[in-house]
């Protein structure tokens, strides 16, 4: 079940204990045994996660990311969520208009994700949002960061390290997106995180970050008695689209390509659950979903139900069904609904009508945030800017 927002803030709490959320429902934690030290040293931790302004807010971007920030809230960690103005813009996302970028960012996504942070049951009011131009303009050093950055790594790391844009190693692009990597660490120096948090497919910048941390001479990092540190990096798991592999079945060689061309995009609406999606488009999605027959791999609804169900919501997975069809059934494990799904008592309508059902109840403060008159408003703004 979530945790409680308070938790880190009583006197009982220990170091153990806010590790264990730091920890929850990751992908991995690159660094993580540098922290304790800081916990046991008093020092407020801070953290951040920036977003590309771009489409809407599907699973990935505001459950996903909202409930590790739920848990870093809970662990007495500063959050705040870095609104990638200039990123969008090098990205050609919104089709580069800034003005555009910048409402959007003010407005659709911040309440995207304040809705999102209500689905998890954490405070709004807790994490900071920060519009990248405003930090670039309130800090004389912010470029000369980049520049000392890209100074500590090479041309061929920047084009390697494209695909945190979306885009293919040896794509050709304009030169703009390969300063994006050297910004992108440089908003983790600037805004001095002690963790950089996103999802698995923004690892190599947070990689670079970590290797140059040491050779900063601007916007040191620094950890006990003020040594330099590098910055941890958290990456929450991501999660299929609904659509059917480009391959199937999966040859193990192309397990990794086939995941990273399956993840949930904004850019595929049928692929993607929107967190202000109404019950019934959720349940058109979920129903018309790939969803194989006793198979578990690559399989979005078991992905699903897994890291969404379990992992976020806390478990257990209903299953409600007519008497004639085996009548209702609880899960109390993932493990218990793979075991069903392979041997065929679970079956897939039934598994898709369950998670729908979940899902509609876990969104439903998202559609009431933005059924408010003043939101759905920034919410047309995107569809406008979209179609």
């Amino acid at each position: 079940s979530p945790p409680e927002a308070g938790l880190a803030h009583s006197a009982d709490v220990t170091t153990a204990e806010r590790m264990a959320l730091v920890e929850r429902n990751t992908a991995e934690v690159i660094g993580a045994d540098e922290l304790p030290p800081l916990m046991d040293a008093g020092i407020e931790l801070r953290h951040y996660i920036g977003f590309e302004i771009s489409g809407k807010a599907h699973l990935g971007t505001g459950l996903m990311s909202m409930a590790k920030v739920r848990d870093l809230i809970a662990a007495g960690v500063h959050c705040s969520v870095l609104l990638a103005y200039w990123h969008t813009w090098i990205n050609d996302k919104l089709g580069g208009d800034r003005d555009l970028i910048r409402r959007i960012a003010t407005g659709y996504f911040t309440e995207a994700f304040r809705g999102s942070l209500l689905c998890v049951d954490a405070n709004p009011g807790a994490v900071e949002f920060v519009l990248a131009s405003d930090l670039y303009r309130s800090d004389d050093e912010y470029w000369a960061t980049v520049i000392e950055v890209s100074k500590n790594t090479t041309l061929a790391r920047m084009q390697r390290s494209i695909s945190i844009l979306g885009r293919q190693e040896r794509e050709s692009v304009d030169f703009a997106k390969l300063i994006y990597p050297a910004m992108q660490a440089a908003d983790i120096f600037t805004l001095g995180v002690h963790i950089a948090h996103a999802g698995m497919d923004q690892r190599k910048a947070h990689v670079i970050a970590r290797d140059v941390a040491l050779q900063m001479r601007i916007h040191t990092l620094r950890g006990l008695n003020g040594t330099p540190m590098k910055p941890v990096a958290l990456h929450h798991p991501l999660l299929l689209g609904l659509r059917r592999p480009p391959v199937w079945p999966v040859p193990p060689e192309s397990a990794r390509d086939v995941f990273a061309a399956m993840k949930m995009s904004k850019s595929d609406p049928g692929a993607a659950v929107f967190v202000h999606d109404s019950p019934d488009e959720i349940m058109g999605k979920v129903r018309k979903a790939f969803c194989p027959p006793g198979e578990v791999t690559f399989n979005p609804i078991l992905d699903w139900i897994e890291k969404i169900v379990f992992g976020i919501a806390g478990g257990p997975f209903v299953v409600d069904r007519s008497d004639a069809n085996g009548g209702r059934v609880t899960f109390d494990t993932h493990d218990e609904v793979s075991a069903a799904y392979i041997a065929g008592s679970l079956h897939p309508m039934d598994a898709k009508a369950a998670l729908a059902a979940r899902l509609i109840d876990l969104l439903e403060p998202a559609r009431i945030h933005f059924a408010k008159p003043e939101v759905h408003a920034m919410l047309e703004e995107v569809d406008a800017a979209l179609s």
